[in-house]
């Protein structure tokens, strides 16, 4: 790919001050003004607090991160048997899609809140919900009362896991998910020593990510899949306590002097609204046509997908014309490397999402000579887990001694693709070793593709519009989330109950096809023959989404090829004069 004529241009120096600072390669917008002497220098904090006290307040915030993780990976090993436990397996997908709609839609909203509300205020309102809808999970008394509950916990999850981009008080930070920890992160510590205190959260996410899977196993096999979420309550009382002991942080005046209005002009509502809207409807029409067996014709489903198309033009109009802080503005979408790295960041966040919903359905149906080498449900997704947070460390060290990202994001972007390829071919016959194996480089890849994808992203645009490229990418990547598992669970039921009709016929099949899709776990109970017709059906079924997987992955590649990589300094005594009358090219 050809170098960008601002290639050697000094203002790329911000980026690689953070990169130097950490292996978890964080990067703060903060650092984009230094004096000209070679040391960066920052402004005194605001707030300063004893190294007990942030001890104290970096804990309670760090667990709700801790806990956002934990909660992903174990609601993605229970789909199965909680669809089964309420004989309605067909919609656990939208377990998984209530959750990630409600995440994407009040993302955009915590940086503001945190502003409105204060630090305090704001994590205390996110932890709430995020408790109070987890709660709720655990008594479920059916599948539509958990779908809302796992709704209103994403509506706090959008403040515990993903904070907002567009804060120009925030890092824009490599981790996997942008938290509220990153405002408090940059009020509490100097800019040198922040890149170790993002790397320690990135440990914790990927300790959360990784025993998710394996201990909601463990409590799904001895307690039942609804002790997972009040298990989840110890972590939350102390990270609710703590936030309310310690976290006393002064706003900066140029916040406490603005006014409540001008404060809730900053939040896109509109836009936000309307984006959910266009989302959520094209979703819902998907999922109705397959699981409620709906024609396309049928009022009900013209009906939504003709309010996707209106909401979906309203967005646009707002983002152009009304929104004074859109949560996606145009002007930059049409700009060649963030729009590669928005496509790339959705197309890639749907494969992954898609990956970590629907493999752990796969291990339901391995026969039973392979199930009994495995020893842990839930343990197969851990590897993957692990593969996460080494991606990111590993991207951000790369970055850091070669000064280069094009090339590694187009490997990055390869590994992931390579691993859902090496799903389509899981059988009857796979080694155990495959089952462990194979999805790491998914895992792996997508981490260094979210690492460098967000240096390119903020590596090409200038400097006052850092935060808000940054906040896009997040967009991006959270609606891809929503749409890999919506879209992956529609491609699921409307390919499994076309394989049962064709493998299941006679007196009696309608019903017994309706149960099968209900609850998998009456096919142990089922005669071979029909057991075998059932599991096969699965299986083909699994192996379409694994094959959208792939293409997914492979879309995320050719959007990266676009990118223009802006060459990193290497070294504390460059200018870091921000080159900001050269904006990027725009695609015709």
């Amino acid at each position: 790919m050809a170098v960008d004529s601002r290639t050697s241009s000094p203002e790329r120096r911000p980026l690689l001050e953070e990169i130097h600072a950490s292996y978890s390669a964080t990067i703060s917008s903060d650092a984009s003004t230094i004096a000209e002497s070679e040391e960066p220098q920052e402004p005194p904090l605001l707030n300063q607090f004893s190294r007990f006290d942030t001890i104290c307040i970096l804990a309670g915030l760090w667990s709700g991160v801790f806990l956002g993780a934990f909660d992903g990976t174990v609601v993605a090993t229970l789909l199965a048997p909680i669809g089964a436990h309420f004989y309605k397996s067909h919609q656990s997908s939208y377990i998984g899609t209530a959750y990630l709609l409600s995440v994407c839609c009040f993302t955009p909203l915590y940086g503001r809140l945190a502003d409105i509300l204060g630090r305090k205020g704001a994590m205390l309102l996110a932890l709430s919900l995020f408790g109070s809808g987890t709660l709720l999970c655990g008594i479920a008394p059916s599948m539509e009362f958990l779908i809302a509950a796992r709704a209103l916990a994403g509506m706090g999850g959008g403040g515990i896991m993903t904070g907002d981009s567009t804060s120009r008080y925030q890092n824009s930070l490599l981790n996997l998910d942008h938290t509220v920890s990153s405002i408090v992160v940059t009020d509490l510590i100097p800019l040198k020593q922040r890149g170790l205190y993002q790397g320690m959260c990135n440990i914790l996410y990927g300790l959360g990510a990784g025993i998710g899977g394996p201990l909601g196993g463990w409590i799904n096999d001895n307690f039942g899949w609804e002790a997972a979420f009040y298990f989840q309550a110890p972590v939350l009382l102390f990270s609710f306590a703590l936030v309310i002991w310690k976290v006393d942080i002064v706003l900066p005046d140029e916040v406490q002097n603005q006014s409540l209005r001008d404060k809730l002009r900053r939040i896109d509502f509109l836009g936000s609204i309307t984006l959910v809207g266009t989302v959520g409807c094209l979703l819902l029409g998907f999922s109705l046509k397959t699981t409620e067996e709906l024609p396309w014709s049928h009022p009900f489903i013209c009906s939504l997908f003709i309010a996707s198309l209106l909401f979906g033009v309203a967005f646009l109009l707002v983002e152009k014309s009304w929104a004074s802080h859109p949560v996606m503005p145009l002007r930059l979408i049409t700009q060649r490397t963030p729009l590669a790295v928005s496509m790339s960041n959705l197309f890639g966040s749907m494969a992954a999402f898609s990956v970590l919903y629907n493999v752990p359905l796969q291990y339901a149906f391995i026969p039973p000579q392979i199930q009994c080498r495995i020893p842990l449900k839930g343990a197969r997704l851990l590897p993957h887990s692990v593969a996460i947070s080494i991606g990111s460390v590993f991207a951000g060290w790369v970055m850091r001694k070669t000064g280069k990202l094009y090339i590694l994001t187009l490997i990055s972007s390869l590994l992931a693709t390579l691993a859902t390829v090496l799903v389509i071919f899981w059988n009857e016959n796979t080694a155990a070793f495959h089952l462990w194996v194979d999805i790491i480089p998914s895992g792996f890849g997508m981490a260094g593709l979210i690492t460098t994808t967000l240096i390119a992203m903020i590596g090409g645009v200038v400097k006052q519009d850092m935060p808000v490229a940054t906040g896009i990418t997040y967009l991006f990547r959270t609606t891809g989330q929503v749409l890999g598992v919506a879209l992956s669970g529609a491609v699921l039921q409307g390919v499994l109950l076309q394989k049962l009709h064709s493998k299941i016929q006679g007196p009696g099949s309608a019903e017994l096809i309706n149960r099968i899709r209900h609850s998998t776990e009456i096919i142990p109970h089922l005669s071979p023959e029909l057991r075998a017709a059932a599991i096969d059906s699965y299986a083909d079924a699994l192996r379409v989404v694994f094959i959208c997987q792939a293409a997914w992955n492979f879309l995320a590649f050719l959007w990266c090829l676009p990118i223009q990589e802006n060459l990193l300094p290497d070294g504390p005594g460059e200018d870091d004069q921000q080159n900001d009358d050269t904006p990027e090219e725009e695609m015709p």
